[in-house]
């Protein structure tokens, strides 16, 4: 060969738009695209990104094999560059044609480095060293950087995984997808959004869940909506008191993915006390009967998909209906610093319902949602108010149950709230600015 390299210029047409929005398949098969044609693989490194799309390079003791895809128009443009005569880079061509479904591909070959238009020098390499050499890499050594990445309009959480994944199934409600991070244990999404990991999910289901048992100490019967994941109703059947805890969770996929990969959360299931429901929450609470429950958790994905009706009016009308008099209802009422206008909206309703001075907000850090920064409402039908509660008993009961993020300080803290949120608060639908919110509020 009359160069020093083949650079291959790629386009695949009419790709299966799953496969070019599916990372893990995507950094296998340019990985096996390279060994294929028999390239010494040495880094890859990929991003998902959210909705759709996915970029991501291989480096090859050779060179190199990069990708873009475009989901929405089934196209991926792909660069195959391949030093010296060792390795033929159409081999990958015709490898990732296959993968990825295309019906037909387009390409340049373009030769680089023109041997007659070079010359060669001649110098001593020790002589350029700055630093001591390096180790060689074990041979067939393979460092892999795949990346899972949530982004919105302004902004993205993005965490490294082994680019194993160990689920992933559609319900005719959304994708189920569990990954394995390196940062915080296995990851459960839900089309693309993260809902929970192994090593925060603490923070939510703990908050969730006591700082309303503490504060409505009679409680016999819980409801939780949502939930799959089983973290809030494994933190509520640690009361004895509760005599019955139903969950009733659309999709079962969501359950049988905890169980599988997210065992510690997922490990109240079986426990005799709860009463598993399958089925549609909206449903469920419209058919309840009155005053059928002491507390009731809505605990909602965000409200987008089968979540999207978890955030009317009618729906909370229906939860009000369904308390005691002294029943308190619970939801997770997003980020205000993520989605201002929302956060407004939805306490503004709560306010309707139950009264502005039954309604009150609390937060807690949790590092893998929008911000870090997440809330959560707490509603009174009766007189029960949150901060008025038994410290020394939810002192000794976070000590006994060991528990990693609520204790009776965290009680209090968590309702003294900045002077933003208080003005969120105040505020009315429509009133609110970007001043605050990451995302645009028209």
């Amino acid at each position: 060969m009359n160069a020093l390299g083949r650079h291959i210029l790629v386009e695949f047409y009419n790709c299966s738009p799953e496969l070019m929005n599916d990372v893990v398949h995507i950094e296998n098969s340019m990985v096996a695209a390279a060994e294929t044609a028999g390239a010494t693989v040495i880094n890859s490194t990929f991003h998902h990104f959210s909705p759709y799309g996915v970029s991501g390079v291989v480096v090859i003791q050779e060179s190199h094999l990069a990708i873009h895809t475009w989901p929405e128009f089934g196209y991926a443009a792909v660069d195959l560059f391949t030093c010296g005569d060792s390795v033929d880079p159409w081999v990958s061509y015709n490898y990732l044609k296959d993968a990825f479904e295309a019906s037909h591909g387009s390409a340049m070959e373009c030769r680089r480095g023109q041997l007659d238009l070079l010359k060669r020098n001649d110098f001593n390499l020790e002589s350029l060293r700055d630093v001591s050499p390096q180790p060689q890499e074990k041979l067939g050594t393979i460092t892999r950087d795949v990346w899972f990445t949530e982004r919105d309009e302004n902004i993205a959480l993005s965490l490294k995984h082994t680019g194993n994944q160990l689920y992933k199934k559609d319900s005719p409600y959304q994708r189920v997808e569990v990954y394995e991070t390196l940062a915080y244990g296995n990851l459960l999404t839900l089309d693309g959004m993260v809902m929970c990991t192994q090593k925060d999910e603490y923070v939510y289901h703990e908050m969730i869940t006591h700082v309303p048992m503490f504060s409505n100490p009679k409680a016999k019967r819980a409801l939780v909506i949502g939930g799959g994941d089983g973290g809030t109703v494994r933190e509520l059947l640690r009361y004895e008191q509760l005599e019955e805890v139903t969950l009733v969770e659309i999709d079962e996929l969501v359950i049988e993915a905890c169980k599988l990969h997210l065992p510690e959360t997922a490990v109240a299931f079986d426990n005799p006390r709860l009463n598993l429901l399958v089925e549609d929450g909206i449903k469920y609470i419209k058919e309840c009967a009155d005053e059928r429950y002491d507390l009731i958790i809505v605990d909602s994905a965000d409200p987008v998909g089968p979540g999207e009706g978890l955030f009317t009016a009618e729906f909370y009308q229906e939860v009000y209906r369904c308390l005691t008099k002294d029943g308190i209802m619970i939801t997770q009422s997003e980020s205000p610093r993520f989605n201002s206008a929302v956060f407004v909206e939805i306490y503004d309703t709560y306010k309707q319902i139950f009264g502005a001075e039954k309604v009150h907000c609390y937060l807690a850090a949790i590092p893998t949602y929008p911000t870090g920064t997440w809330s959560f409402s707490y509603s009174s039908k009766g007189e029960a108010h949150p901060l008025t509660f038994d410290v020394n008993g939810a002192a000794a009961f976070s000590k006994a149950q060991g528990l990693k993020y609520y204790n009776e300080d965290i009680h209090m803290a968590a309702f003294a709230l900045p002077n933003f949120v208080k003005e969120l608060l105040n505020a009315k639908p429509g009133q609110v600015t970007n001043e605050y919110s990451a995302e645009p509020t028209a």
